[in-house]
């Protein structure tokens, strides 16, 4: 299988790459920035080029790119957001629309941020709230739904009859590659930080990036699925549990708590946003269930001590 990987230069790419490469598949990074070991070809990520023949006779296009989302929310880094994320699927779309052997799939990252802040019930494809209009959350949550929707509306609206495409609504993923967002949390609990964060209620939705890539090979295969796929594994859990079992998981016995406003004040320092730790995410993988899915990793004290091990190990 011939895979085509648009944005495919970053930790979940490698990791991606990796694995497809060991299963056979040829791979071909679209960057930037260059690949690791396969196959790169640049793109700008915004418009058609020499790289468009890549995807014509493809297999298979994962298009992962868009700007990190760890940055403060200001208006320069949030049009940064929204365009690398359209325009890079704007111009995927084009390619697969004008190939004559247009690929049979086409996977396109989302994001589970879009769905609503909440605690009462668990978000699944069907039935979950999309957000953008909760009560009592900061106004600027709403610009990381818009941001969502125009993706996946980008994806919805790309001409491509003969190509399935599906919506990757993925939760956060946690890799043992220094500098994720496993290695992050590792370090704040290491130092005493990793206690409950504006009380702890807020859930928190992830993925083990073995089961990320393990998803991404199921739905390669399966002809039967498309439109938006939970990328999470089925057991979210209040932040302040999630903490406690990494904490355990280190060795580490205390992690002081941290009222809402010191988490802003931290944010500011880390040149990040809270709505990336005080956002009840809650979802659930229901169609990869239903689909038959099993995950390797589907509770986090497992998975923790994965990593944690991984990472001792000196294995990415």
């Amino acid at each position: 299988m011939k895979v085509v990987l648009p944005g495919g230069s970053g930790q979940l790419g490698r990791a991606l790459a990796r694995a497809l490469e060991e299963r056979g598949d040829e791979v071909v990074v679209l960057s930037r920035h260059g690949s690791g070991r396969a196959r790169a070809v640049e793109w700008d990520g915004r418009s058609l080029g020499a790289w468009s023949r890549e995807v014509d006779g493809a297999d298979a296009v994962i298009n992962l790119a868009g700007r990190s989302v760890n940055c403060r929310y200001t208006e320069a880094n949030l049009r940064e957001m929204l365009d690398s994320r359209v325009e890079s699927t704007k111009a995927v779309g084009l390619a697969v629309e004008q190939a004559r052997r247009p690929p049979r799939v086409w996977l396109q990252m989302s994001t589970a941020t879009i769905y609503a802040h909440r605690f009462d019930a668990p978000n699944d494809e069907r039935t979950g709230h999309i957000g953008g209009d909760e009560p009592d959350v900061p106004s600027y949550w709403r610009k990381s739904v818009e941001i969502a929707m125009a993706w996946e509306g980008t994806l919805h609206d790309a001409h491509t009859p003969a190509t399935r495409k599906v919506a990757l609504r993925t939760a956060m993923v946690m890799g043992a590659e220094p500098g994720g967002v496993f290695d992050v949390l590792a370090v704040m609990a290491r130092r005493g930080l990793g206690g409950p964060l504006a009380g702890g209620r807020q859930y928190v939705s992830w993925v083990h990036e073995r089961d990320f890539v393990r998803t991404v090979e199921f739905l390669l295969e399966r002809d039967d699925l498309e439109g938006p796929i939970n990328v999470a594994a089925p057991g979210p859990l209040p932040q302040r549990e999630f903490m406690a079992a990494l904490r355990a998981v280190l060795g580490v016995r205390l992690g002081l708590p941290a009222a809402r406003w010191l988490a802003e004040a931290g944010a500011v320092v880390l040149r990040t946003e809270t709505e990336l730790v005080l956002k009840s995410r809650r979802v659930i993988p229901r169609r990869l269930l239903d689909a038959g899915f099993t995950f390797d990793f589907p509770e986090w004290p497992a998975a923790a001590d994965d990593l944690v091990a991984r990472r001792r190990q000196g294995r990415s």
